[in-house]
């Protein structure tokens, strides 16, 4: 970029040399950048930035100009290009790219890793633990950024300012990078206040009393205005204290207590003073893992759309919420996001680089993404042929629901009533006014993201509400007619029984029944014996039979 030299230097163009030229030059478009800075206009800090951008055309590295442009683009609210701007000086980034490079030379595949993080497990499972997540909770070792922080400063604190740490803690901050916010604002700080101790010997008392008062910027680099060090100081601790809530959750996650972990990142997302975008994806991210692991499906889809409300690219996310859907048998919705995360990897082996820029987090490194390209066609090709042969209504409400099997009708109509009041698509954008948003985004396209998406899961929930209720009355009606049946056949015995008599048999003594019994086995001896004595009587000529009756019997 050419910039002509103001009319009052004609005259020296042919007298002095061209740099002398242009350092007179830069020397005022940075004077003037600064009076327009002072102003605290919108307008003014813009065009001060303009300035800016010219004078570091003709000296990329005049440090003054750096720090207005850095001190003008945080005033402005756009820190996405403060961190492009200081992309070198942010720790993870900077770690990530230095075990990349100290694995590459004992192999070449790892050379393309260059999007890799340092990360650590809080608590490691062994083989006795609970059940644990499919991917365990991770995050930044934030003793581990601060020794790299030191380090990179005991080797050029010499050559550069502090103040790259404190802007680019606050950018960080804003962006959701917290563990590099961490590091960077309290490097800064102590680096400042060494600077301010050193410098004070030869201060007066009057330089102390105006200190901070009279200069809304820095007029020398190393000398912070006390409205940014109370600003720095309270953004510091609500860092610390979003990082205290977060790492208890991991951990307890990790534990495998989940409903803990849901509690703890519910204060996080629900809080009062909100949080960064990109910090707010990520909790709800790992949010949803913990739903899904406690078995609670809906919530864990709804956490999964205000991800990808937040952040169209969330690869993770995508996989998650497939995943989800072919759980419970939502098999078009599952191939529609595989689909969406096909192309999203196939744009990423095209660009050769992970989507957004290069300081932001991923969970996947770019060698990963052809081997996960290859698993996830085979997967889309399977979910195909399972739709084509009729797999597409028979969804499991019971698990998106969060029910049992043969549940009653009142847990029934509870679930509805929490999951409908939860989930009702007027309050799905409700979460957006917690957020805030690291530039002038366009937050109508995030609103419209999260109301399409929470109207899909509003429907699926009603649609399994109505298909359980269904079946439920149909059992109850089975229920009723089974009962009926029951009842009519006891009635039936009970009039059966009424209707015929019982002829009661007294009871005879057991010497009596003993007695007749021996009676009647002597019976028939008797009544031969007698016929007998009658033939033997005849025979004998009394000329007259004898006749013998006893008991109906004729001998």
């Amino acid at each position: 970029m050419a910039v002509s030299s103001p009319p009052h230097s004609h005259g020296c163009l042919e007298k002095k040399h061209w740099w002398l030229t242009n350092k007179k030059v830069v020397d005022m478009y940075v004077k003037d950048a600064r009076s327009l800075m002072a102003t605290q206009d919108q307008t003014n800090i813009a065009s001060a930035l303009n300035l800016l951008d010219a004078a570091l055309a003709l000296s990329p590295r005049f440090e003054m100009a750096l720090e207005l442009k850095a001190n003008a683009l945080l005033n402005l609210r756009r820190f996405k290009e403060v961190a492009d701007m200081l992309q070198d000086y942010i720790p993870s980034l900077k770690m990530g790219s230095d075990d990349v490079s100290s694995t590459s030379s004992s192999s070449s595949d790892n050379s393309m890793n260059s999007f890799s993080r340092e990360r650590v497990k809080l608590l490691s499972a062994g083989s006795g633990s609970p059940t644990r997540l499919e991917q365990p909770f991770k995050c930044f070792s934030v003793s581990d950024l601060k020794k790299k922080v030191m380090a990179s400063l005991a080797k050029n604190r010499d050559k550069e300012a502090q103040w790259r740490y404190l802007i680019l803690g606050q950018a960080c901050g804003h962006l959701g990078l917290m563990e590099d916010a961490m590091a960077l604002l309290q490097t800064g700080k102590r680096l400042a206040s060494a600077a301010f101790r050193r410098e004070s010997v030869c201060w007066s008392d009057d330089s102390f009393t105006s200190f901070g008062e009279t200069f809304t910027f820095r007029t020398h680099p190393q000398s912070p205005p006390r409205a940014d060090s109370e600003n720095i100081c309270h953004l510091v601790s609500h860092i610390k204290l979003l990082l205290r809530r977060k790492t208890a959750a991991i951990a307890a996650a990790e534990a495998g207590l989940y409903p803990e972990a849901i509690r703890h990142f519910s204060k996080i997302v629900d809080g009062r003073r909100g949080a960064p975008q990109g910090f707010l994806a990520e909790c709800y991210m790992h949010r949803a893992s913990a739903y899904r692991s406690a078995g609670r499906i809906a919530e864990a889809i709804a956490d999964c759309n205000r991800t990808l409300a937040l952040d169209p690219t969330c690869i993770e996310a995508l996989s998650t919420r497939a995943s989800l859907f072919e759980t419970i048998r939502c098999l078009p919705d599952s191939l529609h996001d595989l689909e969406h995360l096909k192309l999203l990897y196939n744009s990423i082996l095209r660009d050769r680089k992970l989507p957004g820029p290069a300081w932001k987090r991923q969970n996947i490194g770019y060698n990963e993404i052809p081997g996960k390209l290859c698993s996830m066609a085979n997967k889309i090709q399977e979910l195909k042929q399972r739709v084509a042969s009729g797999e597409i209504g028979n969804v499991d409400h019971y698990a998106l629901m969060g029910l049992r099997r043969g549940c009653s009708r009142s847990e029934l109509e509870r679930a509805h009533l929490l999951l409908t009041l939860r989930h009702k698509p007027d309050k799905s954008v409700s979460f957006i006014d917690r957020c805030e948003f690291h530039e002038h985004c366009d937050v109508d396209s995030i609103k419209d993201r999260a109301k399409m998406s929470a109207l899909l899961l509003y429907r699926l929930i009603q649609r399994g509400y109505t298909s359980l209720m269904r079946i439920v009355l149909d059992e109850e009606a089975a229920e009723k007619q089974r009962k009926k049946a029951s009842a009519a056949l006891q009635q039936t015995m009970k009039i059966e029984a009424e209707s015929k008599p019982v002829k009661m048999v007294p009871a005879v003594p057991t010497k009596k029944r003993t007695i007749v019994e021996n009676k009647n086995a002597f019976q028939g001896v008797f009544c031969r014996d007698l016929a007998a004595v009658g033939n033997l009587l005849a025979q004998a000529g009394f000329n007259r039979p004898i006749t013998v009756k006893y008991e109906g019997l004729s001998c």
